[in-house]
């Protein structure tokens, strides 16, 4: 029997006035708003109409190969529940933080007590007050078996009782505790957790300070995501930050109301519909409409799969609505909304990377020259033996980002993303693998466009399209 979503019954005018796509000049003023903002880096970028493809990016300007042509901040995003055993970072930029001590500490430090993905992983205080290698780095194609370190060993390099050589060369910013108090969440400054505090972590923090209604509701949602997926948590920060950014509108606007337009009958309505407007510029399509039918799935059970996904995703919105539902915002709580935020995420996505300091410490050592190298491995030796062949393991996660999200697929790009030595936080790094002329379209490949023809074609038919650009039309069969 179908799952029916009460709210969905209740409230169909003012959903579908949430989904009622904006103009495409709404949506090209806003984009290109973003464009301009200080918080991005856009160079010879502009965002405007293609005609059947919809929205997407040209150069302005005539632009260099290697050039960077976006640095895009993600409207949400999350580090994946399992690396965060791994990577201590920053829950708003997904800087590193606290000291290359306390990411190794931390990590054999956990290893040793045997805490899985996901469980507990971030319930510590992280708060601030041999023989030569061969010409492959400190890292082999041979697996080893990982060497434990003496017991106590690890504890103490984590909490600062013990000082690596040279990691004062690798300096990070001290780990600032969640304002909310659910040590979950830790920032590399205290700017990063007042603005994820005002974006969205208030009502999603499990502590003491938390804004949600119900805290406990609000662990069983993020235990329920992690179980099943962590899309639930992506799409969560999104009913969060439409809330708290409807709450902030509504104040702004309380000494005059009668101006407010009346929107559906409904007198917030419109600030609700302003709230929203960062995720109606990207959502398309329902979750369950559109998801990758699994390999392992028959086309026969096609119709059952999509029913199991609906009622996956009902579940979750019934956890998160008992954790931090708002009267006033209750038209998106409905399953359809819901779908639609997570189809956002599951269409347009990007890998969230930021390279471990991890890594590049344990390179410097051994780049070191001899017989300074020896001497300085007989300390950081024992570490990179006891984290094992994973050792360089970056911080990883997923993201949308705005921008990136309007750039059109080519097997053929002429841009890509790409994450220079100095890009060490969570934003999208989009450069120029050619010269792009001015007027012409930015694209890049949302596969590897190495693949044969037919696996390429296979993997983009999960987006809905087959490419048609001058590569796959040459080598069309």
């Amino acid at each position: 029997m179908e799952i029916v979503c009460p709210i969905d019954a209740e409230l169909g005018t003012e959903i579908s006035a949430l989904l009622t796509p904006p103009s495409p000049a709404d949506v090209e003023e806003y984009l290109n708003e973003l464009i301009q903002s200080s918080s991005r880096q856009c160079n010879g970028i502009t965002v405007k109409q293609n005609g059947e493809l919809g929205k997407g990016v040209y150069a302005d300007s005539d632009l260099k190969e290697g050039e960077l042509l976006l640095k895009d901040q993600m409207l949400v995003g999350l580090q994946h529940s399992s690396n965060k055993i791994d990577c201590l970072v920053c829950s708003f930029c997904f800087r590193f933080v606290g000291s290359v001590e306390l990411q190794i500490g931390r990590r054999l430090y956990l290893q040793e007590l045997g805490v899985s993905a996901g469980r507990d992983c971030c319930e510590a205080d992280y708060s601030a007050e041999d023989e030569d290698l061969d010409d492959s780095g400190p890292s082999s194609s041979i697996y080893k078996e990982k060497v434990p370190l003496p017991k106590g060993i690890a504890e103490s390099v984590m909490n600062g009782g013990l000082k690596l050589p040279y990691s004062d060369k690798f300096s990070l910013p001290p780990a600032v505790p969640c304002p909310g108090g659910c040590k979950e969440a830790y920032y590399c400054s205290k700017q990063c957790a007042e603005s994820d505090w005002d974006l969205s972590h208030s009502l999603l923090c499990t502590g003491e300070r938390s804004k949600a209604i119900s805290r406990e509701a609000l662990v069983k949602f993020i235990q329920h995501a992690n179980d099943t997926n962590d899309i639930f948590l992506l799409a969560a920060k999104a009913v969060s930050s439409t809330i708290l950014k409807y709450r902030k509108l509504k104040v702004a606007y309380s000494e005059d109301r009668e101006n407010i337009p009346n929107v559906a009958g409904s007198p917030y309505l419109s600030l609700l519909l302003k709230a929203w407007k960062p995720i109606s510029v990207g959502h398309k399509r329902r979750w369950w409409d559109c998801i990758a039918l699994p390999f392992d799935v028959e086309p026969s059970d096609e119709a059952a799969f999509r029913m199991q996904i609906r009622e996956l995703a009902f579940t979750s919105l019934e956890l998160l609505k008992a954790a931090i539902f708002d009267e006033e915002c209750k038209p998106i709580f409905s399953l359809e909304i819901y779908g639609h935020i997570i189809a956002m995420f599951e269409l347009n996505n990007l890998d969230l990377v930021v390279v471990s300091p991890v890594e590049d410490y344990f390179l410097y050592i051994d780049d070191l020259p001899n017989p300074e190298k020896k001497e300085v491995e007989v300390i950081t030796r024992p570490f990179l033996d006891a984290l094992g062949d994973d050792y360089s393991v970056c911080c990883q996660g997923t993201a949308f980002y705005p921008l990136q999200s309007c750039m059109n697929h080519s097997c053929s790009p002429n841009a890509k993303a790409f994450k220079r030595e100095e890009d060490r936080d969570g934003q999208a790094t989009i450069i120029a693998l050619k010269p792009i002329s001015e007027g012409e379209e930015v694209t890049i490949s949302y596969v590897d466009e190495d693949l044969p023809y037919k696996e390429r074609q296979s993997l983009l038919a999960d987006y809905g399209f087959k490419c048609r650009c001058p590569k796959c039309l040459e080598e069309e069969p």
